[in-house]
């Protein structure tokens, strides 16, 4: 096959794919090399190969590349420099349809599914074969055979909108098998998982190389993960390659040090717990989700002075309805909270606020900030009411302005200054910003929720350490995460949530990850 001849349009080749070897160059892409306005340089002359029957993870901090070289590599951009070349043919492609068709893959952090439509109507969605007469029955067939073989677990006719989080990734792996992906890029493979999906997902994987796939999950800051699962690990950092390494000679410490250009500090010292009084009192609280439903049951619980509590779940289980109805921005069907001995279950959320509360939402763009905004109107939205910043309903600018510069120093935030829109950040940065607003006014209660979801190593060291400076300061903190070793490593109390309801509520010290791991899969019995 001619290592020069350039393939334009793109058109099936049947026999492409054929006869693979074991460690052979099935993707090698050169020099690509991604600018985008304002000068910034996303992926500068990256070298990148994939070879039959690995697995080879890209690592990175937020911004370091990482989405921008795999978009170009499944056809989402184009690239300003560089070649990619499949098995030696020399490609463009100018859509995703173009890689779909020359055998590579992508499964998306965000599930790219239609909820109302069965699972077998999302799998032929979009697919050449979907553009004339389909024979269901054979369709469905060769669907259940290729998760089968792969130990994949699916069913046709469900409706997506009923799956779990995990079962919709299995959709998209299997989706991605159907239209005869060779080399399958995961974005953050495990993010949404279960420790029982995640273990199922890398024996899956594991049968997938020993057929002479190439598989690259790309990953943000589950270092474990990527020692465990992969053969060979790409590191970006600013748009550059780092290092290319082989993860037998690697460690957490080696691969983090690379991506952040520092030492980051895993085992954070966590100071012995000395509670105080009770904070905030939870009891038989239940509420519903945004579709009518309750999806919070009858919780209850107690945080105290100095303590971190765990909410451990996979997401939709009652706990972004638990952060939300605590903090009033869901009411209450029934139940009650008590707040440093005061009922305040019918109080609004500004209310909650000059009591004490803090709250760091999951949706930092949709809920945590207003993008169109600078960082020092974000800041004040938090302080609006507070006497030392507005004078006769008169925003005092100047002392919110050096807030937010104090903010900046103290929290580490990357920006040009406190003006720039808070679009413009990256995620850390962004919720640097959020948590840095939240602390500084030193709250009594701090509800954390997903703190460190999608952020990579060196944010997540941080905004971590400073959830337990907030603990040393007295405060109460409620931690909302869907990382059992997070969740482990923090708290205090783990309260694990299936199906809305606590299963039970756990010293921190007596804790074993595989247990909570089948308490929040629904595998184990509420007391």
């Amino acid at each position: 096959m001619s290592k020069t001849k350039e393939q334009e349009p793109i058109e099936l080749h049947g026999d492409i794919w054929k006869h693979i070897q074991p460690g052979e160059v099935i993707l090698d892409a050169r020099g690509i090399t991604k600018r985008y306005p304002g000068g910034v340089l996303a992926n500068d002359h990256i070298d990148f190969k994939i070879r039959a029957g690995e697995i080879h993870a890209i690592l990175g901090e937020n911004g370091a590349g990482k989405t921008t070289l795999m978009s170009i590599l499944f056809g989402l951009l184009q690239p300003d420099e560089g070649e990619i070349y499949v098995r030696g043919l020399k490609v463009r492609f100018r859509s995703p349809e173009d890689a779909i068709k020359m055998g590579i893959g992508m499964v998306h952090q965000h599930r790219k599914l239609v909820p109302a439509h069965t699972v077998l109507e999302n799998i032929l969605l979009g697919h050449p074969r979907s553009r004339g007469v389909i024979n269901v029955k054979e369709a469905e067939e060769e669907v259940v055979a290729i998760a089968e073989r792969y130990g994949f677990k699916v069913d046709p006719r469900a409706r997506v909108w009923q799956l779990t989080e995990g079962e919709k990734q299995v959709v998209e792996i299997v989706k991605a098998l159907y239209r005869g992906a060779k080399i399958l890029i995961l974005d953050e493979p495990t993010s949404a998982l279960t420790p029982v999906e995640t273990e199922r997902l890398l024996e899956s994987i594991e049968t997938m190389t020993n057929e002479a796939l190439g598989v690259v999950p790309f990953i943000t800051h589950k270092l474990p993960m990527v020692l465990t699962i992969s053969d060979h690990v790409t590191i970006l950092r600013r748009g550059k390659v780092v290092d290319h390494i082989e993860t037998a000679k690697a460690t957490e410490q080696i691969l983090a040090q690379k991506m952040v250009g520092r030492p980051v500090i895993f085992d954070l010292q966590k100071p012995p717990s000395q509670p105080g009084e009770p904070v905030i009192q939870v009891e038989n609280l239940s509420a519903k989700n945004n579709k009518g439903v309750i999806a919070l049951k009858n919780v209850s619980f107690t945080v105290r002075e100095g303590e971190i509590l765990g909410i451990a779940g996979v997401a939709g289980n009652g706990q972004h309805e638990l952060a939300e109805t605590i903090f009033g921005m869901r009411p209450a069907e029934t139940g009650k909270i008590i707040f440093n001995g005061q009922d305040i279950t019918q109080l609004s959320i500004l209310d909650r606020w000059k009591l004490g509360m803090g709250y760091t939402p999951a949706e930092r763009t949709e809920v945590g900030s207003i993008g169109d905004f600078s960082l020092v109107e974000n800041v004040a939205m938090n302080y609006y009411f507070d006497k030392r910043y507005n004078h006769s309903g008169f925003l005092d600018y100047g002392r919110l302005r050096g807030l937010t510069e104090q903010i900046i120093e103290e929290y580490d935030v990357a920006t040009p200054g406190p003006d720039v829109k808070i679009q413009t950040l990256s995620g850390g940065n962004l919720q640097k910003i959020i948590m840095g607003r939240v602390l500084s006014r030193q709250p009594k209660l701090v509800i954390a929720n997903l703190p460190a979801q999608g952020l990579d190593v060196g944010a997540t060291e941080f905004v971590q350490r400073k959830l337990l400076e907030a603990r040393s300061n007295r405060a109460a903190v409620i931690l909302i995460s869907e990382d059992l070793d997070e969740i482990l490593s923090l708290s205090d109390w783990i309260a694990p949530m299936y199906e809305g309801h606590i299963v039970d509520i756990i010293p921190a010290a007596e804790a074993k990850k595989d247990i909570i791991g089948a308490m929040i899969a629904g595998l184990h019995q509420e007391n």
